[in-house]
């Protein structure tokens, strides 16, 4: 029913940035709240951000605070994360979802892949 597909990952070197998207099918993409996952090799899949329907709220894990920023355009159906100030710890698998209802992701992106080098 709604598609994710994730874009921007790559290879990026400490203490630089980089901005993910995620574009979604459908016309119902402001119905749902979007967060961005990600998993590292041997560890347990971790929320990133989240950002609710019209945009006005954002949540973050502390350790992206301050670095991290997620937003939206709803016109655009695009979810964005934009990473600053990287750090090889962010190295990941990340994937956006998209939620109908508070913390029930029911979609989910492929994932691209994030490495930061040092």
């Amino acid at each position: 029913q709604v598609q994710l597909v994730e874009s921007g990952g790559g290879l990026v070197q400490a203490g630089g940035s980089l901005r993910l998207s995620c574009a979604a099918s459908g016309r119902a993409f402001g119905s749902y709240t979007m967060g961005w996952f990600r998993q590292a090799p041997g560890k347990e899949r971790e929320f990133v951000a989240a950002i609710n329907k019209s945009g006005r709220n954002t949540y973050y894990t502390d350790s992206v605070k301050g670095r991290f920023t997620i937003s939206r355009d709803n016109a655009k159906n695009t979810v964005y994360l934009q990473m600053n100030r990287v750090k090889p710890e962010d190295t990941a698998v990340y994937c956006c979802a998209a939620a109908a209802r508070m913390g029930q992701y029911d979609y989910w992106g492929q994932g691209t892949q994030v490495t930061v080098s040092s």
